[in-house]
């Protein structure tokens, strides 16, 4: 796996914190930072997600996806699937994430709440490399909601 983040700022203007990622597999991601009002130079335009952000939502999909994998592999009929992650960042640099809370929204017929239980703790505790990786410095939490349809 490779990626490419390109700065896209020039350093006399304002937009001195945007980056646009190219991944190996052919997409692209752009990335700003936030305003900065006491030193404009040093922040973004707010144009697009922060890094941080980044991270979290690359891992609110890889889980999600595990999570819709191990249903459909179970035969369940998934029909949606949602995850809010929420977080808190320590307060002093390196800001690495501290907590990071999981949500699921799973909507299906008949899928029994054991299964989507199940599905979320193998993602947890097996599949999921991104929140296995962030689990090294932050308490990772989750539950779920299952909607039948």
């Amino acid at each position: 796996m490779e990626c490419t983040v390109s700065w896209t700022g020039d350093a006399g203007t304002r937009s001195a914190m945007g980056f646009v990622a190219e991944t190996g597999s052919g997409h692209v991601l752009m990335m700003d930072g936030a305003p900065d009002a006491a030193k404009p130079e040093n922040g973004g335009q707010n144009l697009a997600a922060r890094p941080m952000e980044t991270v979290l939502a690359g891992t609110g999909g890889c889980t999600a996806y595990d999570v819709v994998l191990i249903l459909k592999r179970g035969r369940h009929r998934v029909e949606r699937c949602s995850v809010k992650l929420t977080s808190e960042r320590a307060e002093k640099d390196p800001k690495v994430f501290t907590k990071i809370h999981m949500h699921f929204t799973v909507a299906g017929k008949g899928i029994p709440a054991s299964a989507v239980e199940r599905a979320v703790a193998l993602s947890h505790e097996t599949y999921c490399s991104a929140s296995i990786m962030l689990a090294k410095t932050a308490e990772i939490t989750t539950s779920f909601e299952l909607i039948e349809t």
